[in-house]
This record gives structure tokens, sequence and C-alpha cells, in this order.
């Protein structure tokens, strides 16, 4: 049996800054007939820090599945380099492919198999001697040890979900990429496989997710990058990209109804939802929140209840994706 080649290349006793590193990467998909040729990514470059929980986002079409095959090595790029763990995809194909954990958004699982023989058979797969197989610890760390030997086909989705990413990580990679873990699933098993996840990284796993679920991202993430027609338009930490919209709102529910925003209150754009709820949106630039607390005083309110509403990583991402990427790499500065 081939041997693992993760063991015949030792890691450098120094962990890499990075897990995944892309530089000016292209991506031209030809055209045939009447279809033109697609350019699915345009000098795209990323850097993925070790130890990360990053998330990729992107609208559809923009490009973020080809470049999650390319890491996975689905597809090969036109031009420009990739990194694993500091090994290149192009001249250091096995040591990269043994450097990374794919869990696909497809359930391509053989039913016929039971949990405990598929970890076995995908473990042979990557040359882990069995000596150094991890089948029954990995089971137990995704929950499904009480289904070890239970036939794949009898398994929930949510177990199956679980089973594949146990199958991402019997050659113990330092970098896993979930490709939409959660599609499909309700919001009981979501906030479960989200508890594996978070649990996933805290052992020091770099994890790269990709989602259409937003809040998803911005609860998981502590990195962010967003691409849009196949370039990177944002990439930041989770609070920095939510500071970008320098907008917020507070909500004041009134003890006694007003017919009209109070004057003290006018510069700072207040509005009647209701004759009890009064609304004032505000940038923080601008406005402190002592100096509408002060007019709100100064207009003799009764406030019986205030709220504040945030901005959300949905507002940001709209405004990014709205039209074509036109920033510039300082712009899309990391």
């Amino acid at each position: 049996m081939a041997q693992n080649p993760m063991s015949q290349t030792p890691l450098a006793p120094k962990l890499p800054d990075l897990a995944v590193e892309i530089r000016d990467v292209n991506k031209l998909y030809a055209g045939g007939g009447k279809r033109p040729a697609k350019q699915a990514l345009s000098n795209f470059s990323l850097e993925i820090p070790r130890g990360s929980f990053f998330g990729l986002l992107g609208p559809n079409g923009a490009g973020k599945s080809t470049m999650i095959n390319i890491i996975a090595g689905l597809v090969r790029k036109t031009s420009g380099t990739v990194k694993i763990w500091d090994y290149d995809i192009d001249t250091q194909e096995r040591q990269a492919r043994c450097a990374i954990g794919v869990v696909p958004q497809e359930l391509n699982l053989d039913p016929f198999f039971t949990p405990a023989e598929l970890l076995e058979v995908q473990a042979g797969l990557y040359g882990v001697p069995k000596a150094e197989r991890r089948t029954k610890e990995i089971l137990e760390v995704v929950g499904l040890a009480d289904k070890a030997n239970a036939y794949a086909r009898a398994l929930s989705g949510g177990m199956r979900r679980r089973l594949l990413i146990a199958k991402a990580l019997v050659h113990t990679p330092p970098v896993v990429v979930l490709d939409e873990p959660t599609a499909g699933v309700d919001v009981e098993l979501r906030q479960h496989l989200w508890r594996h996840m978070k649990e996933l990284n805290a052992r020091g796993t770099t994890i790269l997710l990709t989602t259409h679920y937003l809040e998803e991202a911005e609860e998981l993430c502590d990195r962010i990058a967003i691409i849009n027609h196949g370039q990177l338009v944002a990439c930041d930490t989770t609070r920095a990209l939510l500071r970008r919209i320098d907008n917020k709102a507070v909500i004041f529910t009134l003890a006694q109804p007003l017919t009209a925003v109070p004057e003290a209150l006018a510069r700072f754009h207040a509005t009647l939802q209701s004759p009890q709820e009064l609304h004032v949106n505000y940038r923080p630039s601008d406005n402190a929140m002592h100096a509408i607390l002060d007019a709100v005083h100064a207009a003799n309110l009764a406030v019986a209840d205030m709220r504040t509403e945030e901005v959300e990583l949905e507002d940001i991402f709209l405004q990014l994706t709205a039209s074509p990427a036109t920033a510039s790499p300082a712009q899309a500065a990391q």
C-alpha cells in the first residue's frame, strides 16, 4: 500500500503563516459553438491565515465554486499559483492534496457501507497506515460513534453531513474546505453542525467555508472574503467588514403617543413609524449616541423601551455585489 505523502515529506518545523496562498489566479473556460469563452477568475489573489475560520462568499456565477474546485484539485487553473500549507498544487501535488480535506455539498456516500467502513476505505485511499488510523476517534468527534456499524443509507440527512466531515478528516489535514455544509438542512441541525465546525477550528484546523447563508458566515467566520465577477472585492476581518457601512438605527418605544417629531430630534432625521415608535437613523461617525439621548431628554419624551439595529453582513454583501467588480488591489486589500 502506498505511503502517505505527508509522512514522506514531513511538515517543516516552523508551521506556515498561511494555510492557503492564492496568487494572480486566472481561469478561462473555453467556449464552444455559439457559446463564448468565460473568464471565471481574473487575477484572483487571496491569503488564508493558519488557524482561521475563513469565509468565501459570492453570488451565483461569481467564481467561488471555480476557486474552491481549483484548491480541491478538481479544476485546472489557466495561470497563477496556489499553495496549500506551503505546498504548490502544481509542483507538490501529492503533498498539497494530503494537506486538505474537502467536504462537498453533495451527499456522495456509498449507502451499502457503514460509517466505520467508509472511513477505513477513505484512509486507505490516502495511504494512512492501519496503525495510524483514527476511525473511532473521528466518529466520536462528529457524534457518530453510536452509528459506526449502521449502514449509511439508514442515517438521517444531518448524520450524513457529519459523516462527510468525518471522511475529510481521516488523513488529519491541517486545512478543511466546507462547501455549503448546511445547504437544505433545518435550523436545529444547522446549529448542531455549527457547533462541530467551531470545535474543529478550536482544535487548530484551518477552515475555509463557502455558504449562501450570510448569517452563518457572520456567526462562524473570523475573516471573510467576497468575490464578484471573478475578482476579489473585499477581504477583511468580519468585524471590520461590518464597520464599512456607517449606519445604525435606534428605535424608541414611547410611553405616550406623539403626533409629530419633536424639534430637538429634527436634526437627526427622526421619523415616526407609529404614534409610539420613534426611529432615528444615524451615522456613528457623525453623531454620538449620547447626543441623541440628550435630544430625547430635551424633548421631555417618556421612553418605555429602546433598541438598536446594527448593520448586518447582508448589507455589506449587497453593496459590494450589486454591480460588476471594479475594486482595485488596494481597495480589496487584505
